[in-house]
């Protein structure tokens, strides 16, 4: 008889405590059992570069309908998928993303073009446009919104509120039966008035107010800018414009941050980005530049860690808030000069409407798998991300995650750009060398941004 001794070892050691864990497995963790780890690691943070670049595809569907183009995007309140849409036309369409179909449709909401939209509840549009009026459609799954035949079945607005001068933009607030447009002046209207209830203006403005925001956390508070350069804080409460400045050159569009409420971000006409802490509006926290003209839209993303923009030069960039450059870069073949951007409300998506009359849906993320995960996936997706991560100011590695490729004339535009931008510093530079401009110390970027403060 031969006795045997045999070394018995728990099976939770090699064997999965449920199904669809991983494998338990046993490494010993010397370093001098393992030389070239670093190497092997390396290897593997380039090659998870390389594939997230390769496997990026962000374009996911265009959601046709309008015929001209689409200046305004408004997402619906306590959804994820729906968000609607205007157009120069004078068409409202109301878009389900996730199902990329149309839930509402208003042809001939307004003569003209739109210019504002907002949502005053779930199921409440308010639209305004170059006719002068100011519309509140019900766009409830009960209403019959679909006005692509004429005849009876056409929706009429449920109140119209007449206004005096050619409206620009329009906001609601987000506790009160309020709302605010942009014409010449600023004014606060209530829903069960049929005449505006305050008028705000600043007494040296007397241009046109081009864009109006409530913050959404502290809802008197205004913001407005427009075609004389100016960005003005209001407080409906006062009735008053509190704070204005006058920048370089006039702003585009305005969001306010949903995370921080003193920070709103400018898209600017000099192809750059601003973000201000309005507690001090004499310098900008940030300035992004990427874009080779003129930023015509912005929007944040719900949890505040970064934005969309889209510009005359017909992309749509994705920024990390606080990194001024290198941002991500979107485009199409047939895709022209953007002129709305939105992000939904789960943060993973991006809609942008262009000058070709089509409302685009984009990956937030541009190598984010969709559909169903597995957990085995997810743990290498961490594991790639964890190395990228690590590995990110490896040069060759930093170059593979910061490339892009562009359309041609917007490369060549912005290597111009960086031309003039350098031939402007070496002449600024000589300037100081040798003239009188020399004795005064040379200004920072961010103090140029802005050329007067008023309270």
């Amino acid at each position: 008889m031969v006795k045997i001794s045999v070394l018995q070892h728990p099976s939770s050691s090699y064997l999965p405590e449920r199904p669809g864990d991983p494998t338990p497995t046993h490494r010993n963790l010397d370093p001098l059992q393992h030389p070239f780890a670093r190497a092997r690691e390396r290897i593997r943070a380039l090659n998870a570069a390389k594939m997230e670049r390769m496997f990026s595809k962000p374009f996911i569907t265009a959601l046709e309908g309008h015929s001209d183009a689409v200046e305004v995007l408004s997402r619906r309140p306590n959804s994820i998928t729906d968000i609607a849409s205007a157009s120069w036309d004078g068409e409202v369409t109301l878009h389900n993303a996730g199902r990329r179909k149309h839930l509402a449709k208003i042809t001939g909401a307004h003569q003209g073009k739109v210019s504002g939209l907002c949502w005053a509840d779930e199921n409440r549009i308010l639209s305004c446009g170059v006719d002068r009026n100011i519309k509140m459609w019900n766009v409830s799954q009960e209403a019959p919104l679909d006005s692509s035949e004429p005849g009876p079945s056409q929706p009429k607005p449920l109140v119209v509120f007449p206004g005096k001068g050619t409206l620009h933009s329009i906001d609601h607030h987000s506790m009160d039966p309020i709302f605010a447009t942009s014409s010449t002046l600023v004014q606060i209207w209530d829903e069960t008035k049929s005449a505006p209830v305050m008028d705000i203006t600043f007494s040296t403005s007397a241009e046109s107010v081009t864009r109006v925001r409530f913050n959404p956390s502290e809802p008197s508070v205004l913001a407005s800018i427009g075609s004389d350069r100016t960005f003005i804080l209001y407080d409906i409460r006062t009735g008053k414009a509190e704070r204005r400045i006058v920048m370089q050159m006039k702003n585009n569009d305005l969001s306010w941050s949903p995370t921080f409420p003193t920070n709103i971000l400018l898209a600017s006409e000099d192809h750059n980005l601003y973000t201000f802490d309005i507690r001090r509006l004499n310098t900008p926290t940030q300035i992004y530049k990427a874009h080779v003209s003129a930023v015509t839209s912005c929007d944040w993303s719900p949890t505040g860690t970064e934005f969309v923009s889209g510009g005359w030069d017909r992309t749509l960039r994705i920024w990390q808030e606080g990194r001024g450059t290198h941002p991500e870069v979107y485009h199409t073949k047939r895709m022209q000069r953007v002129l709305a951007t939105a992000f939904t409300a789960d943060a993973r998506f991006v809609l942008s409407g262009s000058d070709d009359g089509n409302v685009r849906v984009w990956k937030a993320d541009a190598s984010e798998k969709l559909g169903v995960i597995t957990a085995r996936e997810r743990s290498a997706i961490e594991y790639r991300n964890a190395l990228k991560e690590r590995w990110k100011m490896d040069f060759e590695i930093g170059k593979v995650q910061r490339s892009r490729h562009i359309p041609k004339p917007v490369y060549k535009a912005a290597q111009l750009k960086r031309t003039i931008e350098e031939a402007q510093r070496v002449k600024e530079e000589r300037r100081r060398r040798h003239t009188r401009a020399g004795e005064s110390k040379p200004k920072a970027e961010r103090k140029k941004a802005v050329i007067a403060e008023q309270s």
